[in-house]
């Protein structure tokens, strides 16, 4: 059976915060790592009030040391926002505390809008960088060498695995050249997902971390008792992406009993696009969805997002969602 994780980004719904969203964060992860769920990863991104993994690190160390066996890791840190020799340290240090279970992600892209990326200093001097940073990274977790002048304390000689992630070709490209395994976030950019799947298991070349090309792909999941029900939620994700086209990005809002009176006709299209990978309705519904997913990308792993708003729901949903893809490869 394909295996099935998790991504968060922390939300924080509209009349809650923070400090509750990291409650439902960890809370969501402990029964995640007794559901079955392989990783949980979680997602950087900067100056946007409903998302609140800024400090992804952070948040990995805390999920990594409220749960037992689940992998958890960044999808992803975006590197050009930090120096190669931060993040390996990071790492490092989070796999010293938590040995086989942590995964790195790196993105290209600075997790946030023009402003915010020039207050974070690196990322308009290193965008174009972003292969050579990886490759220092790369270097950062190797065995230390005799004279070695600089070195990632903890970091050096760690395995830690680490992951390209992308919307586009390039990271696929990269992907394939270095030997990395490889996540498409499908989940909110599907139009380049065949041809980059397609380009990274071509082009793949193996590598001391990994000998065959491996692809996870992202996709929103939201399960409920009904087609109905599951619907309304997934409303709370469809106005947030309208919000932030609108250039209003907030906290995660209420579902709405109707949709069609919140956007506007091109909005409508614009998001029925961006989230053309979601598979929302009740336990069969999505098992079906699933199985057409994975037999038509067959990929390696897939991984499941769902932004809404009630904890309580969000919880249910990915408990269903899991016990759905059970049945399946049971069967």
């Amino acid at each position: 059976m394909i295996p099935l994780s998790i991504l968060d980004l922390a939300p924080v719904c509209e009349g809650s915060s923070p400090q509750q969203a990291f409650a439902n964060m960890l809370e969501l992860a402990q029964h995640a790592d007794r559901w079955g769920y392989h990783r949980y990863w979680l997602a950087e991104h900067h100056n946007m009030p409903g998302i609140a993994s800024a400090a992804t690190s952070v948040l990995i160390g805390h999920v990594a040391g409220g749960t037992t066996r689940i992998r958890v890791g960044s999808g992803g840190v975006m590197l050009p926002n930090h120096s190669p020799l931060q993040v390996a340290e990071q790492f490092g240090t989070l796999a010293s505390l938590y040995p086989d279970r942590i995964d790195l992600g790196l993105g290209r892209a600075p997790g946030t809008d023009h402003a915010t990326a020039r207050a974070l200093r690196r990322y308009f001097d290193s965008a174009d960088q972003f292969p050579q940073d990886v490759n220092e990274l790369l270097h950062y977790f190797e065995p230390v060498q005799p004279g070695q002048a600089v070195q990632a304390v903890p970091g050096g000689g760690i395995p830690v695995p680490v992951w390209l992630l992308g919307s586009s070709l390039f990271s696929a490209r990269l992907a394939a050249a270095m030997g990395l395994p490889f996540a498409f976030a499908s989940h909110f950019a599907p139009d380049a997902m065949d041809e980059a799947l397609a380009l990274y298991r071509r082009d793949f070349r193996p590598s001391e971390r990994l000998q065959a090309p491996y692809a996870m792909l992202a996709l929103n999941v939201v399960v409920s008792d009904s087609q109905a029900e599951s619907k309304r939620l997934f409303t709370s994700q469809q106005q947030a992406f309208v919000n932030l086209r609108r250039g209003t990005p907030g906290r995660i809002p209420a579902p709405l009993d109707d949709i069609e009176t919140f956007w506007e006709p091109h909005e409508k299209a614009g998001v029925e696009r961006a989230l053309a990978c979601s598979i929302v309705g009740d336990a069969a519904q999505v098992a079906e969805g699933l199985v057409a997913f994975a037999e038509r990308h067959r990929p390696d792993e897939m991984m499941v997002a769902a932004n809404i708003y009630d904890p309580a729901a969000r919880l249910r949903s990915f408990e269903l969602a899991m016990q759905a893809w059970q049945v399946v490869g049971t069967a």
